[in-house]
C-alpha cells in the first residue's frame, strides 16, 4: 500500500524521534511498545508496533476467590514480613 499524504511530522533530537499523539492514538501506542523498523527497497520505511504483552501482571485478572482477605490482618500470615 502506497500513500503519499502526511499524517503528521515530528523532528529528531538527539538521535530520537517523537511520535505524533495522533499517531500514537490511531495505533494505540503505550509506554514499553517497541517499534520494528523496515528500509524497503523503494526508500520507504515501514514501521511496524509489537505491544507490550508480558510483564509480572500482564494477565493477572486479580483474586477470583470466594474468600474474604484483609491485607492488614494477613500480611504476615503470608509470609511478608516487613522487619
Amino acid at each position: 500500500m502506497s500513500s503519499d499524504r502526511i499524517d503528521a511530522e515530528s523532528k529528531v533530537s538527539g538521535n530520537q524521534a517523537n511520535i505524533p499523539a495522533r499517531i500514537r492514538r490511531e495505533l494505540d501506542i503505550d509506554d514499553g511498545d517497541q517499534l520494528r523498523w523496515q528500509l524497503e527497497d523503494d526508500g520507504s520505511i515501514r514501521v511496524q508496533v509489537i505491544q507490550q504483552q508480558t510483564g509480572t501482571f500482564a494477565n493477572f485478572d486479580g483474586y477470583a476467590g470466594e474468600e474474604v482477605t484483609d491485607v492488614t490482618s494477613n500480611h504476615d500470615s503470608w509470609g511478608v514480613n516487613v522487619e
